[in-house]
């Protein structure tokens, strides 16, 4: 049986993953479904991206996110053993060009895998590189509205494989673990709680989480929407760190001037900066000059996203958002910070009150200090601003406090889906 080395290349856009059924200029597996495939003809790496090129032409939209560990396919009716290399990629936009080896191609959900006449071993070659609760607890590249999308889609995958027969695993289990992947992202909770509350009361869990799924992706658009409503035509505005909140806020407005604090530690600001040109005129300056940049510069509103909205309205955020919003009120500039309705923490629970220290999640000192002086350190991640010195805005648009305190008890009834237990 020979031996035979494919990558298998899985884009991800939005939630949804592309499917090509593959046309008679292949030669195998033609008029079945598969994922960007080909053979290893160099590294895998290097073909991975050749083939997302040829097949699609999504290149320069694609960024990998994970490769998995090889598995082995045998397939009796080509008397072949096919290593297969699968990789994950999410891609920002959806515009296919496809070749001649594609006949048709979708955006799906993976769920789709389980409907489709497929070439062999593909759920097994998604499950390598599809979202888990570990990839979730350690990921340190991406923000809390990304990272709860995937929890979601972990929990809607694990649905459908024991739907399917795939999978003997407790779903009450793994939403229980989602749930406190990351502490300090009240969404990831929020989200998972409200699929399993859904599951209880009308639908199965995999319905349930392919609701929430699509009712996050219109929040999080709802809000760009609600965020451009509250400037001029042509605003310049101030920002940090990295929001894709704030982001999609950016690409609906016109001729934006942006000012961007380099946002340390992490300086994920300056990567924001060179991702908005050359469409946006862009000025990056240090952390230190963000009351200089708004008492000099004709700012009309600063614009930030949200880790965290507490009960009482104070938002939790990159560290020198709380700095920003004291510096913008003195000057008498707007702070809005953009974010879902379920970024608000639910009331009730052992976290619901947290003082400053214990949101503030210390960096490596590192970052901040290499020298080896007896010196202390200070490096918090984040910061708590008042409600008083921030609007916040939903997908419902600008929320006072009282508004806030509702949203918060009515996250907290999602929480009690553990009492039932779909």
């Amino acid at each position: 049986m020979d031996e035979s080395h494919v990558v298998t290349c899985f884009l991800r856009h939005r939630c949804s993953v592309l499917l090509l059924e593959r046309s008679d200029a292949v030669g195998s597996y033609s008029g079945l479904w598969g994922g960007v495939s080909g053979y290893a003809e160099g590294t895998p790496d290097e073909q991975a991206r050749r083939e997302i090129a040829e097949e699609t032409g999504l290149d320069d939209a694609a960024s990998l996110v994970r490769g998995g560990e090889p598995l082995s396919v045998t397939d009796e009716r080509y008397d072949a053993e096919w290593i297969v290399h699968p990789y994950l990629f999410d891609c920002d936009s959806g515009s296919v060009e496809p070749n001649e080896e594609i006949a048709e191609y979708e955006w799906v959900s993976p769920v789709e895998i389980h409907h489709r006449e497929t070439v062999p071993g593909l759920w097994a070659a998604y499950e390598r590189v599809a979202p888990t609760a570990d990839t979730i607890a350690a990921d340190s590249d991406h923000g809390a509205e990304y990272l709860s999308l995937r929890a979601l889609e972990l929990l809607r995958d694990a649905a459908a494989a024991r739907k399917h027969g795939d999978a003997d695993r407790s779903l009450t289990a793994l939403a229980r673990r989602l749930r406190t992947a990351r502490p300090s992202m009240s969404v990831v909770a929020t989200r998972i709680d409200r699929a399993m509350y859904d599951a209880s009361e009308d639908q199965s869990v995999l319905a349930a989480t392919e609701r929430g799924i699509e009712q996050a992706l219109s929040a999080r658009e709802a809000v760009a929407v609600a965020g451009v409503d509250r400037l001029p035509d042509d605003p310049t505005v101030l920002t940090l760190s990295r929001s894709g909140t704030v982001r999609r806020t950016l690409e609906r407005g016109g001729d934006w001037t942006v000012y961007v604090a380099t946002s340390r530690p992490g300086g994920e600001g300056t990567a924001v900066a060179e991702s908005l040109t050359p469409s946006v005129d862009v000025t990056l300056f240090p952390d230190g000059a963000v009351a200089h940049a708004l008492s000099s510069a004709d700012v009309d509103a600063v614009l930030v996203g949200a880790d965290t909205v507490l009960a009482d309205g104070r938002v939790v955020n990159k560290v020198g958002t709380r700095a920003a919003a004291l510096a913008a009120a003195y000057e008498g500039i707007e702070v809005y910070a953009l974010t879902t309705e379920d970024k608000v923490r639910r009331t009730g629970g052992e976290r619901d009150d947290p003082d400053e220290s214990s949101v503030s999640l210390a960096v490596d000192e590192s970052a901040v200090y290499e020298g080896t002086a007896e010196i202390d350190v200070l490096a918090p991640t984040f910061d708590v601003t008042p409600a008083d010195r921030v609007t916040v805005v939903t997908e419902n648009g600008p929320q006072s406090v009282a508004d806030i305190e509702r949203i918060a008890q009515r996250n907290r009834e999602y929480a009690t889906w553990e009492q039932t237990e779909p």
